[in-house]
């Protein structure tokens, strides 16, 4: 895989004119390595490393290397037709991934064993572990890492980045719950077994606060193991009080209480909160 990174690199660097890096034939085999690597789970764009989010910048690199060297195609797959650059991933069943009908997702993402997919959509480069529902109309966009048996709920916007290649992804850790139409954006980080209400809106401008001591914890960071809610705060600016929003920490979870989810959806339902 070293070799591969390096070559990945050197058409990167020479990208402006790739003739004069390799043979376009194989120019166009390296990068199809690099992607198949990402296609069968042996590769990730991004991990976390104890307590920080590693970039593999390279992985990045050959995704826009691949859009770079690929021509628009017509796809046809029954009575739809499409036109992209990028074709869509196949052999699901013998993946052991349930996809619906309505579902897609891109040659160079991964969907591991147990995911399930609802009408729903997985771009290039993105990551889904096992056992983890990916529900109704809910989008894990480029390069998404999500971890193992979580729920992205209906209508769910997990963000994706590209460029610049050294940007982190969004990550959703394992046992994470993304409520109905959250909207998890730019790099934001979503810690091992925390729940997002409906309509929370986390990226790295987003402070997340604790209700029971008012004081933020983190920006674009929900902690593990806690629930969280949409709230707004108010802010004085020249023109008058307004307010903005911040995910707002309203309970941590204990060991009994995390595997509960008839106890997750009555703490919700008592703050006035679905999932």
């Amino acid at each position: 895989m070293s070799d591969l990174e390096q070559q990945i690199t050197a058409l990167w660097e020479g990208r402006d004119d790739l003739g004069a890096v390799m043979p376009a034939a194989e120019a166009r085999q390296v990068v199809h390595s690099a992607i198949d690597l990402l296609d069968s789970g042996e590769a990730r764009v991004a991990e976390v490393v104890g307590d920080s989010v590693v970039v593999h910048e390279w992985l990045k690199q050959a995704i826009l290397l691949l859009f770079r060297i690929s021509e628009m195609e017509t796809i046809e797959l029954g009575p739809f037709e499409y036109a992209d650059k990028i074709p869509l991933k196949h052999d699901y069943q013998a993946a052991r991934v349930r996809a619906v009908p309505g579902s897609s997702a891109r040659w160079g993402a991964y969907l591991a064993p147990g995911v399930i997919m609802m009408p729903s959509y997985v771009n290039i480069g993105a990551r889904v572990g096992e056992e983890t529902m990916v529900d109704t109309w809910a989008t894990v966009g480029s390069c998404a890492q999500i971890g193992a048996r979580v729920h992205l709920a209906g209508g769910v916007g997990i963000g994706g980045v590209l460029e610049p290649p050294q940007a982190a992804p969004v990550i959703v850790e394992d046992d994470a719950f993304i409520g109905s139409r959250c909207m998890v954006t730019q790099g934001a980080r979503v810690r091992q077994g925390a729940v997002l209400g409906e309509g929370v809106i986390l990226n790295p401008g987003i402070p997340v606060i604790d209700a029971e001591t008012g004081k933020e914890v983190a920006r674009g960071v929900v902690p593990p193991w806690c629930i969280v809610v949409q709230a707004m705060r108010p802010r004085t600016f020249p023109g008058g009080e307004f307010y903005l929003p911040c995910a707002l920490i309203i309970r941590r979870l204990g060991e009994g209480e995390r595997a509960d989810k008839a106890r997750l959806n009555e703490i919700l339902r008592d703050h006035g909160i679905g999932s």
